[in-house]
């Protein structure tokens, strides 16, 4: 059986199942949707690009040799994070495919899909699906009859634009007098952000580059990760740390002392520093972005950038200004275009981890305050979340079944913790307690996984409820 799937950042699964036909044949069906709905520009460009692990390469020909059975004309541009490969593609009103699998380890891979419009929607994976199931048999033999695909396709360098956008709105003095840490690892972000941060004024050090792929989470982080920050946090350089994910659509970033600050809170700070009155987010993200007073609306969504991006457009048609979504996890996309002192940053309506780091160091700057600081004043709270790993979608899908429609058995697992006050069905299930705190369990839609969120009124009491939430868990799971 194939591990394959959509989720919320496209199709994902293990490398072995994409490699060769899959690969191959996913993509000849996303282009066949486009052509089949009129999606395609004169032109019949489309822009391909991957990440750093150690399958991209190989997937990446395969997608662009599908490019060319489709009769599109193909174009490469290389290793780049996926929002350049996707500013790119918008500016050009052309479809794209990113080779990435973002955090989930080496082994696992995936498509993301652009129409000339952006993302892909719910009703596009639908598209593709049937596209793909109507593959015929002439298609599968012009593949086995395709020798390794080596055709010179069109180049095309999306990073130098992508740095420009941002060099060109913040200025070359946004950054300056800090000096940022860069955990570099295996993101293919890690030499553009450098160049990004060093051309707005900051001084950089670079840490931890790694020639194999590492899978690091900006959410759910790994412990090393956090030892390496608090480690190189020790030697007192910087004021403070950045990194990304593997294809660069997440950030990471951390105060002086090493302390990583939540996703919602950076998207929460971007918020305030460009000054956008309108949030969309998911139910994932903390309680205090309405507490906070910093958006006029707020507007909550399923997890996902698809979801994120519906509430976004949802926004505009009914009038709101100032739109931004963000995530849990810290991607955010820029909604509105945003007018600053007469330079202009465009709406960018897809995961971008650039935007949000440099809003925070650029709000750091202005106010000359260190990282901490700004986050306690925007008093946040206290969230927690991790993972039960190799827990399969049907063993996920059972337990939220019973939690969400079992009254009994929902009050005799959180019995330990306390009453439950509110249920939340939107996605996955979340337990409001009468106390306040918040457990929210949800399956995985990039891996075989339980993923638990909490909130609680401080960082000692919220470890110790995620560390009952997943214990809990397990048990119910039968493990």
């Amino acid at each position: 059986m194939s591990s394959l799937k959509f989720g919320t950042s496209g199709l994902r699964g293990l490398a072995t199942d994409l490699r060769g036909w899959p690969s191959y044949g996913y993509s000849l069906a996303f282009l066949r949707h486009l052509d089949v709905n009129n999606l395609v520009s004169a032109s019949r460009q489309v822009l391909v690009a991957r990440d750093l692990r150690s399958s991209s390469p190989e997937i990446a020909s395969l997608v662009l040799a599908a490019a060319e059975a489709a009769k599109f004309q193909p174009v490469d541009c290389g290793a780049v994070p996926t929002p350049a490969l996707a500013l790119a593609a918008l500016e050009r009103r052309a479809p794209a495919i990113m080779v990435t699998g973002s955090h989930i380890p080496d082994d696992r891979n995936g498509l993301k899909f652009y129409t000339p419009s952006g993302e892909i929607g719910k009703s596009d994976e639908a598209g593709i699906q049937e596209a793909f199931a109507a593959l015929r048999e002439n298609d599968l033999l012009e593949f086995e009859a395709m020798a390794e695909w080596a055709q010179p396709a069109a180049a095309l360098d999306v990073e130098t634009p992508f740095v420009g956008r941002y060099a060109d709105f913040f200025g070359p003095d946004a950054l300056s007098g800090l000096t940022v840490g860069v955990y570099q690892h295996s993101s293919v972000a890690r030499d553009v952000l450098v160049t990004i941060l060093e051309k707005l004024g900051a001084k950089t050090v670079r840490y931890g580059r790694a020639e194999t792929f590492i899978p690091v989470d900006t959410e759910a982080h790994r412990p090393e990760d956090l030892e390496l920050l608090k480690e190189w946090a020790g030697e007192g350089r910087c004021d403070a740390f950045v990194s990304t994910d593997g294809d660069g659509d997440r950030p990471l970033v951390a105060d002086a002392a090493g302390t990583v600050v939540r996703g919602d809170v950076i998207g929460l700070l971007t918020a305030h520093h460009l000054g956008l009155s309108t949030i969309v987010t998911p139910v994932t993200s903390s309680s205090a972005i309405e507490r906070s007073g910093i958006a006029s609306t707020v507007c909550r969504t399923k997890v996902g950038s698809p979801f994120v991006i519906a509430g976004m457009e949802e926004a505009g048609k009914q009038g709101d200004a100032g739109i931004v979504g963000f995530e849990a996890n810290g991607g955010l996309l820029l909604g509105s275009q945003v007018e600053r002192n007469g330079r202009l940053l465009e709406a960018l309506a897809t995961r971008d981890s650039v935007l949000p780091i440099l809003a925070v160091l650029a709000e750091m700057a202005k106010m000359q305050v260190p990282l901490a600081k700004l986050v306690d004043g925007l008093d946040a709270g206290f969230t927690a979340a991790h993972r039960l790993k190799d827990v399969s979608a049907a063993e996920s899908g059972a337990f939220l079944a019973r939690l969400a429609e079992e009254e009994t058995f929902r009050r005799d697992v959180f019995a330990p913790v306390g009453d439950i006050g509110a249920v939340d069905r939107l996605d996955g299930v979340r337990i409001t307690l009468v106390s306040g705190e918040t457990v929210h369990y949800r399956a995985s839609g990039n891996a075989p996984e339980l993923r638990c969120y909490v909130e609680s009124a401080s960082a000692e009491a919220a470890e110790r409820l995620l560390d009952w939430g997943l214990k809990a868990a397990e048990t119910a799971l039968g493990r």
